[in-house]
């Protein structure tokens, strides 16, 4: 970040700084990743009961607001040198841009085994990633420079880098709002998971089907599923939670079962048969004789 910010100065290379900004954001995001994974294995608390996972949605979600206001800002910055364009020197450019660019490939590298299954590991490797577009776009525009003269290739490829940069943190924002929101993982099919249910043996219905994000990694689902009293309760919970399990990932489950025939009826609640209330509706599997 140093060696590019003070390289970008001294070449008066747009692309460069726009480089150092974007390795600028890269610090303050690896530590905010950090401090996420560190803050959210903390344990569950009785006020947070499932525990501090969303500290790393919420961190993802500031990546992303970061990397959409940098790369705009940088936009703006490129817009106003394409007009004008300044005298750059362009083989100090394509030097400590190639000098980037060994460092970017090393941390992709490392990067990239986490990020496919967490939104914060896809956060950081979306800034190295920027980085390493950037300066593949600064040693284009070195080599333009150098060979053609052409001092506006500079404020191109800022502006063709922070595009892309923007495209892809916006699709973290995105998923990040809807965990946030506690949308449908965007991977699970709903209407699948309910056929898939309802095609188990013994069951006649589902109601209340809902499936969120806890976390990168953790999805959850709850439901309410009507059966025939014949069907014993725990074999039918296991053989629910097989499919959900092999067909789609989710191991956290809050599942209600209900009998098809014990469906909601007036009752009277009586007190050891002296005294008699008005009939309220309930349920015939809440009551013991």
């Amino acid at each position: 970040m140093f060696a590019e910010a003070i390289g970008g100065w001294f070449t008066n290379s747009l692309a460069l700084l726009a480089d150092a900004g974007h390795m600028f954001t890269d610090v303050a995001a690896m530590s905010l990743t950090l401090f996420a994974f560190w803050f959210a294995s903390r344990p569950a608390t009785s006020k947070k009961t499932y525990g501090y996972y969303r500290l790393e949605i919420l961190a993802a979600f500031v990546n992303g607001v970061a990397l959409v206001l940098l790369s705009l800002w940088i936009i703006f910055e490129a817009v106003g040198r394409w007009q004008s364009p300044p005298e750059i020197k362009g083989f100090h450019l394509l030097f400590i841009a190639a000098g980037g660019l060994a460092v970017n490939i090393v941390s992709a590298v490392l990067l990239h085994s986490g990020h496919s299954h967490d939104l914060n590991m896809r956060g950081a490797f979306l800034h190295v990633m920027g980085d390493l577009l950037g300066s593949v776009a600064a040693i284009a525009a070195g080599v333009l420079i150098l060979s053609l003269g052409w001092m506006w290739a500079d404020a191109l490829s800022s502006i063709l880098i922070s595009s892309i940069i923007i495209v892809g943190a916006w699709r973290l924002i995105l998923e990040s709002v809807n965990v946030l929101l506690e949308g449908t993982p965007s991977h699970i099919n709903l209407s699948a998971v309910e056929e898939a249910i309802v095609a188990t043996d013994g069951v006649k219905g589902i109601h209340d089907l809902h499936i969120w994000t806890i976390s990168s990694g953790i999805d959850a689902l709850s439901v309410h599923i009507s059966h025939d009293e014949s069907v014993i309760h725990s074999d039918l919970l296991v053989a629910v939670r097989d499919k959900l399990h092999t067909g789609f990932g989710i191991d956290h489950l809050t599942i209600q079962m209900e009998t098809m025939n014990l469906e909601t009826e007036a009752v009277y609640i009586c007190e050891t048969g002296t005294k008699c209330f008005e009939p309220s509706i309930r349920h015939k599997s809440a009551f013991t004789q």
